[in-house]
């Protein structure tokens, strides 16, 4: 059974990401009606910003009662207040929700972004028809989210998936500290000049970014491709854990990143093939999550009709 839901006429969901706004308007069978985007002015305080954004979602949208949103950051369960975020330590001081909730009028639900994506995969995208899926996204960070029987594991407080905090080898390295993309940059400046091949030679060293890499890594340069596969490899170490652990049916990876596609996945697999409990790897499903940039605000869209 899946989360209860509301029918409404309309979902809206809203992103919050480091540089942006994003959001996406479902009919009431999930159908994506619209999307919407505004720029974030970083240093000024987003809450504002955010209140100004969901006024021109009504306008944009019509008329709406309730309105999900997602947030960088973990989300204690007990007083839906924002518990960390790296991206956002301001919201730790303040009640965004309540604030938020007493200025636009609407039923709001925050949630983590990992966990939202994870929720729209499940329901409309590559998790579809799965029982148990876990789901993990690569992009400004490194997230995770579980799901069994169609309900967000959140753990006790709200704190579970932090699948980025895994350590990978036998010095502590953290998932996040290798296969993010900052730290994909970090490491492809640290090689940049061994390979004079590499069309990436061609861009200003410092303004290298995750999406140049993955460019040229689907354009077949060499150097982008072990980057990348590299990548994939500390990421199949970790799923591996969560096979082994938990025997699950689907895992689903996301992010910026998995725009390289099989250039990550089959690395992430054949790492994944090699660690895990080989009758565990071969009941689980790795594949790309199907929803793209749009996974996030579509599941904390669908899951604000989850408010009652």
């Amino acid at each position: 059974m899946s989360e209860a839901v509301i029918q409404t006429e309309k979902s809206v969901g809203v992103e919050v990401t480091t540089s942006a706004f994003k959001s996406v308007c479902l009919d009431g069978s999930g159908k994506l009606i619209d999307t919407h985007k505004a720029k974030m002015i970083r240093g000024d305080d987003t809450a504002p910003q955010l209140v100004a954004f969901i006024k021109e979602l009504l306008v944009k949208y019509g008329d709406f009662d309730r309105i999900g949103i997602t947030i960088p950051g973990l989300i204690n369960r007990d007083t839906r207040r924002v518990a960390f975020s790296a991206s956002f330590p301001e919201h730790q001081e303040i009640d965004l929700l309540t604030e938020l909730e007493k200025v636009t009028k609407l039923k709001i639900l925050i949630e983590n972004d990992a966990n939202a994506a994870a929720y729209g995969e499940y329901m409309l995208g590559a998790g579809r028809g799965s029982r148990s899926m876990f789901y993990v996204t690569l992009g400004a960070g490194v997230g995770g989210a579980f799901i069994f029987d169609g309900k967000i594991w959140h753990g006790i407080n709200g704190f579970a998936g932090e699948f980025g905090y895994l350590a990978i080898d036998e010095d502590g390295t953290r998932l996040e500290e290798v296969a993010s993309a900052t730290n994909i940059i970090r490491r492809t400046r640290s090689r940049f000049h061994q390979d004079s091949t590499s069309s990436l030679g061609k861009l200003p060293e410092a303004e290298i970014t995750v999406a140049d890499v993955v460019r040229e890594a689907r354009e077949g340069d060499d150097f982008a491709q072990l980057m990348l596969e590299r990548t994939g490899s500390y990421v199949g170490t970790a799923i591996a854990g969560v096979i082994n652990l938990l025997n699950i049916e689907k895992i689903v990876v996301g992010g910026e990143v998995m725009y390289a596609e099989h250039t990550v996945l089959d690395a992430i697999i054949e790492r994944a093939r090699k660690l895990s409990f080989k009758p565990s790897f071969e009941a689980t499903q790795i594949v790309v999550g199907e929803l793209g940039a749009n996974a996030t605000a579509v599941g904390i869209a669908l899951l604000s009709n989850t408010l009652q």
